[in-house]
Order: structure tokens, then sequence, then C-alpha cells
């Protein structure tokens, strides 16, 4: 398999995986300040998500590149 797609495969599911994430640890404002929007969250710690989110979408594309290479998902014709 080239680089390439393995590339646009681990750009696919980081994005998957970015839109699961996101959700965990939001915790809303208190009191907002007038003109905030009330449902934001008060610590969104996005850097964390980012980082969990690569290491969650580097494991599953590698799963997906050992499904690939050992032929155990063929798109190439019908099975043998």
């Amino acid at each position: 398999m080239d680089w390439v797609t393995i590339l646009a495969i681990y750009a696919i599911v980081w994005w998957l995986v970015l839109f699961m994430v996101l959700p965990f640890g939001v915790r809303q404002v208190d009191k907002p300040e007038p003109g905030h929007e009330p449902g934001a969250p008060a610590r969104p710690m996005l850097v964390i998500k980012a980082v969990v989110t690569s290491v969650i979408a580097a494991v599953v594309t590698g799963f997906v590149w050992m499904a690939i290479a050992n032929d155990w998902v063929n798109f190439r014709g019908p099975p043998a």
C-alpha cells in the first residue's frame, strides 16, 4: 500500500476520532459573562484532545493497514 493512501486513511480516521473525542470532559461556565455563549465550555482542552486523537487515529490506521496488507480485507476482486 502506498504511503499516500496510508496518509489519506490517517487523515479521515483522525477527523472521525476528533469528533468523537471533542465532547469528553466538557463543562459549562456557571455564570457566563454578557455576550458570551452560555453553552461554550469553560476549558475545552483542545491540545490534549488533539494528542489523544492522534494516538487513537495512529492505532486505528495501523489496524486498517494490517488488515489490507494481510488480505483480511480485499478491495481488488472476489475472494479466492
